[in-house]
């Protein structure tokens, strides 16, 4: 992987990387020239100036053969690593190439045998403890695994991101989200084969709204609670967003045996969601564990502490079908519901 120390110098204000050589053919490496078709490379702070603005206005591509990255990491394609106060936008264009990992994974067994995650194919865009991002106005698509990650990061505004892979893509999530707090999605478009959004374990005050997801595996808390611990999720807020022809709408899940903690409040529309709204503590992917419920709204386990305080608030789900039934279930499960659809009177109070 490349490396590249940004400048501390403060009055160097812009950089044009065609001064620097770039080809911007869309075959000629320029990885060592900072741009277009790019190998793996890692942008790393810290840096002294207050913000750092990276503007992408054409398109950037992945290596378009998985040889091409021999001796490459294979975790990671673009990666920018404590840059606090970082700005990149644009109306331009990354190509992660995935189809290429698509293809091959299956055939070389690079899943992880009980959670399904992929062992190697890189994710295309990531940022690790660069607090007080911004990232706007950028068109990610065919990612080889997650388009963009955020990673132990205080302070984040992402919007305006249209996000497209193939519906049968694998593994490839719009944005995942991971040990963060105080993060900002807004206004953005995600159409994958795998979570629009997934929130993981020790992030804190989340706002989502304004989200157009599907198709894809919705909105996802979780999964929480792998190999016993104990994880933590709140304030997360799900607003004004649109789910259409989605595995599932909202989703918390953790693994069985694990309790819930937090809170997930929603305002949304579903559209032929297969599984609009999901509290699962027996998740298990892949019929891994001794106990497997399916296509199921709230499901609590008896055996442990329930879930508790779940208020649902303009929850509209109706039928793709003209006469089709929409209904809810539940187990172990508590709270109220109020100017819903289906009303959810499984819940206990």
């Amino acid at each position: 992987m490349s490396k590249i120390g940004l400048s501390d110098d403060d009055e160097l204000s812009t950089i044009n990387v065609r001064d620097f050589g770039a080809i911007g053919d869309g075959t000629t490496d320029d990885s060592q020239r900072k741009t277009f078709l790019l190998k793996p490379i890692r942008f790393e702070g810290p840096c002294r100036a207050s913000y750092i603005n990276i503007q992408v206005l054409g398109t950037i591509t992945a290596p378009k053969s998985i040889y091409e990255w021999g001796g490459q990491s294979v975790d990671n394609w673009l990666i920018f690593f404590r840059i606090n106060g970082l700005i990149v936008n644009g109306k331009g264009t990354i190509n992660g190439q995935g189809s290429i990992w698509w293809q091959q994974l299956p055939k070389n067994n690079l899943f992880h045998p009980l959670d399904g995650v992929s062992n190697k194919g890189p994710d295309a865009l990531s940022f690790v403890g660069c607090n007080n991002l911004k990232l706007d106005h950028l068109n990610l698509i065919n990612s080889p695994r997650r388009h963009v990650v955020i990673f132990n990061i205080n302070g984040a505004t992402i919007s305006n991101l249209n996000i497209i892979a193939p519906k049968e893509s694998p593994n490839t999530d719009g944005i995942d989200i991971g040990q963060s707090t105080n993060i900002q999605l807004h206004y953005c478009n995600i159409k994958t084969g795998d979570d629009c959004i997934a929130i993981g374990p020790s992030s804190f005050y989340i706002n989502i709204s304004n989200i157009a997801c599907g198709p894809g595996h919705g909105i996802s808390v979780g999964s929480l609670g792998l190999n016993g611990r104990t994880d933590k999720v709140e304030e997360v807020q799900v607003r004004d967003c649109t789910f259409t022809g989605t595995q599932n709408g909202v989703r918390i899940k953790t693994w069985e045996g694990q309790d819930m903690l937090g809170r997930y409040c929603s305002r949304i529309t579903l559209n032929a969601a297969d599984n609009p709204i999901i509290i699962d503590q027996y998740y298990c992917p892949n019929n891994m564990c001794s106990k497997q419920v399916r296509k199921s709204n709230f499901i609590c386990l008896k055996s442990f502490v329930a879930c508790t305080n779940i208020l649902l608030n303009h929850v509209n789900i109706k039928s793709a079908y003209s006469e089709g039934v929409v209904s809810s279930y539940c187990i172990n499960a508590h709270g109220r519901f109020s100017d819903s659809v289906p009303p959810v009177d499984c819940l206990l109070n």
